[in-house]
């Protein structure tokens, strides 16, 4: 399980998620958006969006289980290569660290081309966001992705294999399309809300761990304890507040989502302009974050191998 992980995480580093390949997430989003259009209408829409995520995320992990299955009676060749397509699949570290990049380069152009950028990789409106706002957008989402693209994949990797791996890539693509707490998802997408918050409990919680170690101020931790349970969300504020507190920035505020204003506490309390310099530190974090993880669950496969 080692060489497949190591071989997809170099992938990853080395294309990031090419346009020109298909993308299983893509199918997943196919997959959701079909049984949300016919079924989040009329009575019973928490239990008829609880039994599609459930069939979907069971679906997913037994499909994946069975192609694994084949491609090993076919050949061992097959089943590396087949593990490490979908092991690199499920890893997003280097597309979000280009697509924050790229928000930084486009808000120093123009206030406009920022905020079309940014609508890239987050949810919000970014019609009326301000410089510093657009700025802000991407730093949380480079924090949040580490966990939601990379720690948590390699967590639930590390405990189910790849078939985990897939079924939390399925949880978390439900969550991003309905776990939503607005009029149409509220109802539907609750159960899937939920269960994104299961899944992602511990991850979020290491990826913040993980952040502090790599940046060498193990007292960041207070910080951490003291911010990340604050935020609307149970677990993307430890991510968030660890980087707000390496950037000694501030957080959260206001955001519309689908025409509707939702309030997230502030992270921080120093409400500092935030720079290019700032993208490349969160970036150097990220990265070692993303490394030492690796580490991690490769120094847990060896130790698996030495015991048995």
């Amino acid at each position: 399980m080692a060489l497949p992980l190591l071989a997809a995480w170099l992938l990853d580093r080395w294309l990031g998620d090419p346009q020109w390949m298909p993308h299983p997430v893509v199918a997943f989003g196919k997959a959701i958006a079909f049984f949300e259009h016919r079924l989040n209408h009329g009575n019973g829409r928490f239990l008829k969006g609880m039994l599609v995520s459930c069939l979907l995320v069971a679906g997913v992990y037994w499909l994946t289980a069975w192609l694994l299955q084949q491609a090993a009676l076919f050949s061992a060749g097959l089943l590396m290569v087949l593990q490490v397509l979908l092991i690199f699949y499920c890893l997003a570290g280097t597309t979000l660290v280009r697509e924050v990049r790229m928000v930084f380069l486009a808000v120093d152009r123009s206030l406009e081309e920022g905020r079309r950028q940014v609508a890239r990789i987050v949810g919000r409106d970014t019609s009326e966001l301000s410089a510093q706002e657009v700025r802000t957008a991407a730093l949380e989402t480079l924090a949040e992705n580490l966990s939601d693209g990379v720690v948590a994949p390699l967590f639930w990797y590390l405990l189910l294999g790849v078939p985990g791996m897939l079924a939390y890539k399925m949880v978390n693509t439900l969550d991003s399309m309905i776990g939503y707490r607005n009029e149409r998802y509220r109802r539907f997408g609750c159960f899937a809300a939920r269960l994104d918050d299961v899944a992602n409990f511990i991850p979020a919680r290491l990826t913040a761990f993980l952040m502090v170690v790599v940046s060498g101020r193990l007292s960041l931790l207070g910080f951490v304890a003291r911010y990340g349970s604050q935020h609307a969300s149970p677990n993307s504020g430890y991510p968030e507040s660890a980087l707000a507190g390496i950037l000694n920035c501030r957080f959260g505020g206001p955001h519309n989502y689908f025409g509707e204003e939702v309030w997230k506490p502030y992270i921080g309390n120093n409400e500092r302009p935030l720079t290019t310099e700032d993208m490349h530190t969160a970036i150097r974090i990220n990265r070692r974050a993303e490394g030492l993880m690796i580490l991690l669950v490769l120094a847990s496969f060896c130790i698996q191998l030495l015991l048995q």
